[in-house]
């Protein structure tokens, strides 16, 4: 059966990223808790290329900002959808409140993806 993704691309301060690593833990636990299959979290490395749109210039990165490119995959997307709920009624994920999070939540790219291809 084809798994179901949830992905995520973003840009994070610099100088928030130990933040933003100990709230990323913090929600893959929930994730995992409630039915993800597997969160990833990962940050850019290799940005500077010239044979494709490179995430900097896409996300509008400022020079002290790195791109953090994550998925979470589960069964399905009945399995996303009921995790997603579970998650929200979780007293730890209600104390992640928006606004404190580490970085520009309206510049996040968020979407739910179908998997046509799982090696």
């Amino acid at each position: 059966m084809a798994k179901y993704v949830d992905g995520f691309v973003l840009t994070v301060p610099k100088k928030n990223m130990a933040q933003y690593r100990k709230m990323a833990m913090q929600a893959s636990k929930i994730f995992l808790k409630h039915g993800a299959l597997e969160y990833k979290e990962c940050v850019g490395d290799d940005m500077n290329i010239d044979w494709a749109l490179p995430f900097p210039k896409l996300t509008k990165a400022k020079s002290d900002e790195v791109i953090v490119f994550s998925w979470i995959t589960y069964k399905s997307r009945a399995a996303r959808d009921r995790a997603n709920k579970a998650m929200m009624n979780d007293p730890k994920m209600k104390e992640m409140s928006p606004d404190k999070m580490p970085f520009n939540m309206k510049r996040m790219a968020y979407g739910g993806f179908k998997t046509i291809v799982d090696k």
